[in-house]
């Protein structure tokens, strides 16, 4: 490309007839100047040119990083989210497992309380019994030892004691035929 200085200092070679060197001389200085204003204006755009680049690299960078932040963020929340489900899998589980367990626990609590139960049953079943023996026993023993305990009435029975006379309307003993007890009003 031809340089300003290079229009400048160019000569030209003289014919018959010539051009007005005042007029030509004229015409290269302006084109001298405009040669010039564009050179410049084109070092301007190259330079904002650069800069353009410079910046569009750097919005590459930044969009680069900005999708790599992107993805990251992406998978860390398919990281939560999985971590979340399986720790709600987990506590489902355990929830299940403890209701299980108190189930269990329940029926076991039951069962024993249902063979307690039986248990007591049975014990006062047993102590219904023997006392049931025992008064009988004692109720026979009260029969065999009546006539050592009333010699003086000579009866072997008490129920064929004769009734005592009322006092104040009232008999003094009776018998009670049910229990064959003598009991004593007053």
């Amino acid at each position: 490309m031809i340089s300003p200085l290079e229009i400048q200092e160019k000569e030209f070679g003289r014919g018959l007839k010539g051009f007005k060197e005042d007029e030509v001389n004229e015409f290269l200085d302006q084109l001298t100047l405009d040669l010039e204003r564009l050179l410049e204006e084109n070092r301007q755009l190259k330079a904002e040119k650069q800069q353009m680049e410079e910046e569009l690299k750097k919005f590459k960078e930044s969009e680069t990083s900005v999708l790599e932040t992107l993805e990251t963020a992406k998978a860390l929340m398919g990281d939560i989210s999985a971590s979340a489900e399986k720790r709600a899998q987990i506590l489902l589980k355990n929830a299940e497992l403890d209701a299980q367990r108190i189930q269990r626990e329940a029926r076991e609590e039951a069962e024993r309380m249902n063979e307690e139960n039986a248990a007591l049953h049975s014990r006062v079943a047993g102590l219904r019994q023997k006392f049931r023996q025992l008064l009988e026993s004692e109720l026979e023993r009260f029969d065999t030892l009546s006539t050592e305990l009333f010699p003086e009435l000579g009866v072997e029975d008490l129920d064929e004691l004769p009734e005592a006379k009322p006092q104040n309307g009232k008999p003094a003993f009776r018998a009670d035929e049910k229990r064959k007890t003598i009991v004593h009003v007053k």
